[in-house]
């Protein structure tokens, strides 16, 4: 069954195509040639039926994955599944089981269970672990056996995959060259292959049977998404050597798996200074074609853990701007442990917030909702700006919770409210000259 890609090649319309443009409120036509150019991503996995559809690309919202799963210190999988739930109640797009410990096919298959979400994953973590559960050496890791694992998942319903395939010889090279770095290797999945490599004295097999990788995720019509393994954990390590290595074969990579008929993402950094964002994201799409660029975050400093969900928001809001297509949340937790429920609702807000914030920046004709939302505050009309936020529920709580005396007003100015005095004063006068008068006329 042809792809995503194929399908718009052929100027075959799909469900999905037409789910997506009736959803971001886009013509049918803009959607089928975007995708058919690899400019747009449909995750959607046919074996899999219960999934939202969400695309991800350009002139798109820019939509946010939270990351769940398991580790060796806490194992839980009731604790997963209530995490995932809980990203999707709180408007996550996407979802990352990213378990590392556990019976990782039954976590995985419960929570595809449990979530509409499309849900991704790193399969490098599943198949480290077991190597080392059956032979307490993670340099034992059989390619075949990595292959297979990812076809296994692909059956279960994964919907999109970050795969390593940009770590090779040449890249490591650079690592060694530069005398290694100030953060270290920051992901799990790049510095178990890095290690693979090192020891075994061969070339990472994701990126030698690329081909293979690629026409794996083709039979799903997945996404894949090459993962950013030697990505920063360090501002001062932000477009070092090793880094741009990897993403120069990244974008390369996803030239050659488009020309194969599989839906392509580049994944990017990682920790990045502010002032560095704008060109990260220029070179990504410059090199990869357009290919649709899935940020971690970024993180602009390295001394914000215990609210790195805002540290990373203030990256994300300058990555949506400047043109990154899905945003990986931050938690509260992050760089000190692994998150829950809490600290889940906590990342998908900050980041929901941060990609709005990034697009009012990026699609000017997409700010009526704040010109709307500004009025109704203006002319005290609660129950109308409620319709226009991002979280309607939590401001009434707030609200309702320290109830003004002076029931129009709140109680952050009471009676000295410049709102009221403002209406008392141009109320005769008020009449948008944009052509939307307030409703109190």
């Amino acid at each position: 069954m042809p792809t995503q890609l194929e399908f718009a090649r052929q100027g075959t319309l799909t469900s999905e195509m037409k789910i997506v443009a009736e959803t971001e409120g886009l013509p049918e036509q803009f959607i089928l040639e975007h995708v058919a150019r690899g400019e747009i991503v449909i995750p959607c996995n046919p074996n899999r039926k219960n999934q939202s559809v969400t695309g991800i690309g350009t002139g798109l919202r820019t939509k946010v994955n939270a990351s769940i799963g398991t580790s060796s210190d806490i194992c839980d999988i009731g604790l997963e599944i209530e995490k995932a739930q809980a990203a999707q109640e709180e408007g996550a797009d996407t979802l990352m089981e990213l378990s590392a410990d556990g019976d990782m096919d039954e976590i995985r298959r419960a929570v595809l269970k449990n979530t509409d979400l499309a849900v991704g994953n790193v399969p490098l973590y599943q198949a480290f672990k077991e190597t080392i559960n059956e032979y307490c050496n993670p340099a034992k890791l059989d390619p075949e056996y990595l292959f297979d694992l990812i076809e296994k998942q692909l059956e279960d319903g994964l919907s999109f995959m970050a795969i390593h395939c940009g770590i090779n010889q040449y890249t490591i090279e650079r690592l060694r060259n530069q005398g290694f770095r100030y953060g270290g290797l920051a992901s799990k999945g790049g510095t178990f292959m890095v290690a693979w490599m090192d020891i075994n004295k061969k070339e990472n097999p994701l990126y030698e049977q690329f081909d293979r990788v690629a026409n794996l995720m083709k039979k799903y019509d997945a996404v894949l998404s090459l993962g950013n393994g030697i990505r920063a954990g360090a501002i001062h390590d932000s477009h070092d050597r090793a880094q741009m290595a990897e993403m120069i074969i990244n974008c390369e990579l996803a030239e050659v798996g488009r020309e194969l008929g599989c839906q392509m993402m580049v994944e990017g950094p990682g920790h990045v200074p502010l002032d560095e964002i704008e060109g990260n994201i220029m070179l990504e799409k410059r090199m990869s074609g357009n290919a649709p660029y899935y940020v971690l975050g970024p993180i602009p400093c390295d001394t914000g853990a215990g609210y790195d969900h805002i540290t990373a928001a203030i990256g994300a809001a300058s990555s949506a701007r400047y043109g990154a297509d899905l945003i990986c949340y931050i938690t509260p937790s992050e760089h000190l442990a692994l998150p829950n429920t809490d600290d889940v609702r906590e990342g998908v807000r900050a980041t929901r917030l941060a990609a709005r914030i990034g697009d009012i920046s990026k699609y000017p004709e997409r700010r009526e909702n704040e010109r709307f939302a500004a009025m109704a505050r203006r002319d005290m009309r609660w129950g109308d700006l409620d319709k226009y936020l991002l979280f309607p529920q939590i401001a009434k709580k707030t609200k309702e919770n320290r109830a003004p005396e002076i029931k129009e007003t709140c109680t952050m100015c009471g009676d000295f409210c410049a709102m009221k005095k403002g209406m008392e004063i141009f109320e005769k006068d008020i009449k948008d000259k944009r052509g939307c008068k307030s409703t109190l006329l």
